[in-house]
């Protein structure tokens, strides 16, 4: 039983912090409540690896 609430709560927060990068940051706005959660959410956003427009064209040739 404490596993599925652990779980269960586990789930709400990350769907929360989600939720929370939608409404601000991916619209390039900062969070009101808590600048620095933006700041961080945006930062790591920059530092995930993304494909370029050249690399999608390669996909496309396939």
């Amino acid at each position: 039983m404490l596993f599925v609430l652990i779980a269960l709560l586990l789930s709400l927060l990350v769907s929360g912090l989600v939720a929370a990068y939608v409404a601000y940051p991916h619209r390039g706005e900062a969070m009101p409540a808590v600048p620095w959660l933006g700041d961080a959410m945006g930062r790591a956003v920059e530092a995930a690896p993304t494909i370029g427009e050249d690399e999608v064209d390669l996909l496309k040739m396939r």
